[in-house]
């Protein structure tokens, strides 16, 4: 009798010490981990994208800012005290750790003529007092100069904004994040204080980076010791046993805790995707533990002492166990497909985390399970008289059921062309954080958040002063302006129409480009000399002036929006002036592709991780006819559950592109273990009613557990204010739910339906 015992329970202090070394020595890596939280996290070194926006920003002065909004209650921006606020702060924030430009409506670089001289100036000057007469001119140049109007000041003086350009050193950490927004906030609540009429928006890639941070450190804080509470209150209220919730629990624990170890030793760092580790892999654990300790309490529920029962459990579902764990990592382990580093780092430490929880469940649970006071459960009839009654539900109506979800399945399988790829950024965030409250204020009364910058390239160095780019530059820009998705177009040859007027005496007749090459070089030459510090045209012109950038400011557009209007200005560009070169980048860009791209390779792979997954399946089940059962009923909840979103939703974000193939690995669960128990009743000589009834005895209500925690770990992720986060929740625990009714309703059906089949073949 004791040489048949598992060995966890014939040397259970040898297996404890070796597991307590193992989760020390993994543990041990969590002081390896950090935190990132840069928008660059979500792109691969090899990113057509990213490697456009980076030769961009080494051609020109870097772009990533904090935009700072500055809203007066009145709606007036042209007042004494507002622009003096605006001049102070625009000083002030010289001081912004890695800053490199400011540029405000104070400091805004006005140009006219003076006799035969170049006036440059600041358009809010010290030396100018602030009366009316000046208020009225510093008005009446912001309002009509269109180098700032609708990007620095709206165009009716309600609200103006202060640019922080910042050069960030390579690599970027969280740490200089952190300090950028933290002398900007000291900043802001220090000119608050003195100006409690004023409201401040905090806006741009810094304040996009910082919130992507902090959403994601919230989340750690608040839904992972939620979701331990709401395991822990299911479990017991479930089991009607504190001792079954203690034992889930600390392996739950062991399970994260030796993740995020793993993942300092390895450098992985965590990330806003990354984050959701220890929240997803609490979920998925929990399977493990309630199978085996459902497994446990129908043995002693049976008359099986408590050293029997665990025997039992643990001969009955050591395979299922494993099979089922190594289907889940498999289906994570697709998002090494994935376009985007993040995804792939939670794909591969979410596998590592499911497979040491199995690991842990079959050892250190069943110790645990030993060495406390378990009793025979006094609740267990109840719960299978229900699933008894469920069986025969399904026995008596199983041709309505197979049929009625053969034909929702093709309803839904319609429905799935109404889902699109679209990403939108600003909407990654819910519209009770800060970001997008500021983003949503900026674009309706300011400016957007949305960027496309555009270079325009000449033949040769000094290629941007000849008439003929500039006219090109110049038709470009005023196109530009006329797309309907377009809010402002920050452009070079504004500046030199401005000059040129101003070299001839501030004649508005004179308002256009140079004629000459010499002309326009020697405006230009002349302006430079005359910027201040941090001023300068790096930010427009490369270095040799062999390229132009221009800047256009657009409202929050969805990712399919964004590529139409480059694909539409690059045609547009290569039809009128084929002998320039245009291309665009920005990280609204980056973001916009990287859905796309992560979609099509997904979708390559969801196959691939299909065929597995089933040659896995007949593998263990040792049946063509059950392996080809479990794949069909593991392949309607993800159509199903992306068929409904296609018809309430419709659009499919850079989270929801990994979800068929994460949830893939996740709803096999229910499948192994039902057809597990199945085909154990085959075995045993019972007929397939009969095995029908035996796998609704023994596995249903350990089915209905799981679904029940799986469904409410991930709804947990619904409370995030990160709507990658939210959607994800949303539309996993939507397909685990339908994966449920699925195999409760719709796998036996198909059994028994098949069942019948097969006895007929085998009469004839």
């Amino acid at each position: 009798m004791t040489s048949s015992r598992p060995f966890v329970l014939r040397h259970p202090w040898s297996v404890l010490s070796a597991l307590l070394l193992i989760i020390a020595l993994f543990s041990a890596g969590l002081n390896q981990l950090y935190f990132r939280g840069d928008y660059r996290i979500f792109f691969g070194p090899d990113n057509p994208q990213l490697q456009a926006f980076e030769q961009m920003q080494q051609e020109f002065n870097k772009s990533d800012n904090v935009l700072i909004g500055i809203a007066p209650k009145d709606r007036n921006v042209f007042q004494a005290d507002v622009l003096q606020l605006v001049q102070d702060f625009t000083n002030a924030a010289w001081q912004t750790p890695y800053s490199i430009r400011i540029d405000s409506i104070s400091n805004f670089q006005h140009t006219e003529a003076e006799d035969d001289d170049l006036r440059v100036q600041d358009l809010v000057s010290a030396e100018r007092t602030l009366d009316d007469a000046e208020l009225a001119r510093i008005r009446d140049i912001a309002l009509n100069e269109p180098i700032i109007r609708d990007r620095l000041i709206a165009a009716d003086g309600a609200v103006t904004a202060i640019n922080i350009t910042v050069q960030l050193p390579e690599p970027t950490g969280q740490a200089q994040v952190d300090e950028i927004w933290s002398a900007v906030m000291a900043l802001t609540d220090q000119f608050a204080a003195q100006y409690p009429d004023v409201e401040f928006y905090h806006t741009g890639i810094i304040a996009m980076n910082y919130a992507f941070a902090s959403e994601a450190e919230a989340d750690v804080k608040r839904l992972v010791p939620m979701m331990l509470l709401v395991i822990a209150l299911m479990l017991a209220w479930l089991f009607r046993s504190f001792y079954a919730s203690l034992v889930t629990i600390i392996i739950l624990i062991v399970s994260v805790v030796s993740t995020l170890g793993i993942a300092g030793w390895l450098g992985i760092f965590m990330s806003t995707a990354t984050v959701n580790v220890p929240t997803i892999l609490m979920t998925l654990a929990v399977a493990d533990s309630v199978h085996l300790l459902a497994g446990m309490q129908f043995a002693m529920s049976e008359g099986k002492s408590k050293q029997q029962a665990i025997q039992y459990s643990l001969e009955r579902n050591w395979l299922p166990v494993v099979i089922t764990s190594v289907t889940t990592a498999i289906g994570f382990l697709t998002l090494n497909f994935s376009e985007v580093p993040i995804l792939r780092d939670l794909g591969n430490l979410t596998a590592i985390g499911v497979v040491l929880a199995c690991i842990f469940s079959l050892t250190l649970l069943p110790l645990l399970m030993n060495a406390l006071p378990f009793h025979e459960p006094d609740h267990v009839e109840s719960g299978l008289n229900a699933m008894d009654k469920l069986a025969l539900f399904v026995i008596r109506w199983q041709r309505p059921i197979m049929f009625g979800f053969i034909a929702i399945t093709i309803v839904c399988s319609g429905l799935l062309t109404l889902n699109k790829v679209n990403d939108e950024p600003n909407e990654y965030f819910s519209t009770s954080t800060s970001f997008r409250q500021s983003n949503d204020f900026l674009e309706e009364n300011l400016s957007g958040f949305t960027l496309m910058d555009f270079e325009v390239k000449g033949d040769g160095e000094g290629a941007v002063y000849q008439p003929e780019m500039l006219l090109a530059v110049a038709q470009f820009s005023d196109w530009l302006v006329e797309q309907p998705e377009v809010m402002h177009v920050n452009t070079f040859t504004d500046i030199l129409k401005k000059l040129n007027r101003n070299m001839h005496q501030d004649d508005p007749a004179y308002y256009r480009l140079p004629h000459s090459t010499e002309e326009a070089a020697q405006y230009i030459l002349l302006y430079e000399m005359s910027l201040p510090f941090g001023l300068d045209l790096n930010n427009q012109l490369n270095i040799d002036k062999s390229a132009t950038r221009l800047s256009a400011t657009l409202y929050n557009l969805g990712s399919k929006e964004l590529i139409a209007l480059e694909e539409r200005a690059l045609a547009h560009f290569a039809e009128q002036w084929p002998e320039y070169q245009l291309s665009a980048a920005s990280a609204a860009l980056m973001f916009a592709h990287i859905g796309e791209r992560n979609m099509a390779s997904m979708l390559k792979t969801l196959p691939a991780a299909l065929v597995l997954i089933s040659l896995l399946l007949l593998f263990t089940l040792r049946s063509w006819r059950l392996g080809l059962i479990s794949l069909l009923t593991n392949l309607v909840p993800a159509i199903i559950g992306f068929g409904l979103w296609g018809l309430l939703v419709g659009e499919v974000n850079l989270a929801l592109s990994v979800v068929a193939g994460m949830s893939l690995g996740i709803i096999v669960d229910d499948t192994v273990h039902f057809l597990t128990k199945y085909r154990y009743a085959r075995k045993e000589g019972q007929d397939n009613e009969q095995a029908v009834r035996f796998a609704f005895h023994s596995v249903g209500r350990a089915l209905w557990i799981t679904t029940l925690v799986l469904v409410s770990g991930f709804a947990v992720l619904m409370l995030s204010s990160f709507r990658l986060n939210f959607d994800m929740g949303l539309l996993t625990s939507s397909i685990i739910l339908v994966a449920l009714i699925i195999d409760l309703l719709f796998l036996p059906a198909v059994l028994l339906q098949v069942g019948k089949f097969g006895r007929a073949k085998h009469a004839k």
